[in-house]
């Protein structure tokens, strides 16, 4: 399951974030509607400053893998503790995503058989990552960094699979790939909690089909 899931990643090269959706109903329209634009891998957030909606990242994941089918293969954000991993993979999450190089996260992951990929910024923290086991290393904030930065960075690195996210759109995504990035984490500038809150879920699938384009999809 596991080289699948690499497989597909680096294959469509586009991840979903869904952040702070907490009703499941609309993230089961939501995740609809992006996977009509062509996105099937959608990454499910936990939100660190309020553990108690913990059961609702859960759910969600829950939800989206049973009525999709595996359509949509579904991960989990924002992942801080082994227990996390453990929390997401029972609940049917397939790769885990976090903000910052934790080895035991790392591990954790990849001992239940599962994707690993922790977020870095440095040659040192990207190193680290790739040397504790992550199979990408999320490097995050892209859109600041800029194309530059990874050229910079993967040229010592190229061994390194990495994925940009943090501030990508459709117009940037050709440069990042000339840089070297092999795919893309899209928070805010697909998932749009106004159209989410609106019911505009057509919106959504629009820009979606523009990310899909930018990819070469």
């Amino acid at each position: 399951m596991r080289e699948a899931v690499i497989h597909r990643i680096l294959n469509k090269k586009l991840i979903a974030i869904v952040r702070g959706i907490r009703n499941r109903e609309q993230c089961l329209a939501l995740a609809g509607a992006i996977l009509d634009g062509g996105i099937d891998l959608l990454e499910i957030t936990f939100d660190q400053s309020a553990p108690e909606n913990f059961s609702d990242t859960l759910n969600a994941i829950t939800a989206v893998n049973q009525h999709f089918e595996g359509r949509i293969c579904v991960g989990a954000g924002t992942v801080m503790t082994p227990e996390q991993v453990k929390l997401a993979a029972d609940a049917g999450a397939k790769y885990m995503i976090s903000p910052n190089v934790n080895a035991d996260v790392i591990e954790a992951t990849r001992s239940m058989g599962l994707v690993s990929m922790p977020g870095a910024m440095s040659p040192s923290e990207i190193a680290a990552a790739h040397g504790a086991g992550a199979d990408f290393v999320k490097l995050f904030p892209a859109g600041v960094l800029g194309c530059d930065y990874v050229r910079a960075v993967r040229a010592p690195l190229s061994q390194i699979r990495i994925l940009a996210v943090g501030g990508v759109n459709p117009g940037n995504i050709p440069d990042f790939l000339a840089a070297g990035c092999l795919g893309f984490g899209i928070g805010g500038n697909l998932v749009n909690k106004q159209w989410v809150e609106a019911g505009e879920f057509d919106k959504i699938t629009e820009v979606a089909k523009q990310f899909c384009s930018a990819v070469g999809r």
